[in-house]
């Protein structure tokens, strides 16, 4: 994370294309829903909560953008 500062004072904050991080909860996949496309939610270890495909699991890696809160893969 950068912070551009002016005067001494934050004035705006630059995040990281993507992070890694720890999924503390989400419910199970149900087996056999294989439709494209479907996910659920997840909430990770910061607290945050985003939209995850159905094969993720509670305790799995991922990378996340956080500009746009969004999923883009396992890590």
């Amino acid at each position: 994370v950068q912070m551009l500062t002016v005067d001494g004072q934050p004035a705006g904050v630059q995040l990281p294309a993507s992070v890694e991080l720890t999924v503390s909860e989400t419910e199970p996949g149900v087996r056999g829903d294989t439709v494209s496309n479907v996910t659920k939610p997840a909430t990770l270890e910061t607290g945050a909560t985003v939209q995850v495909p159905l094969f993720v699991n509670t305790g799995d890696r991922i990378k996340v953008d956080p500009r746009e809160r969004r999923y883009i893969s396992r890590a």
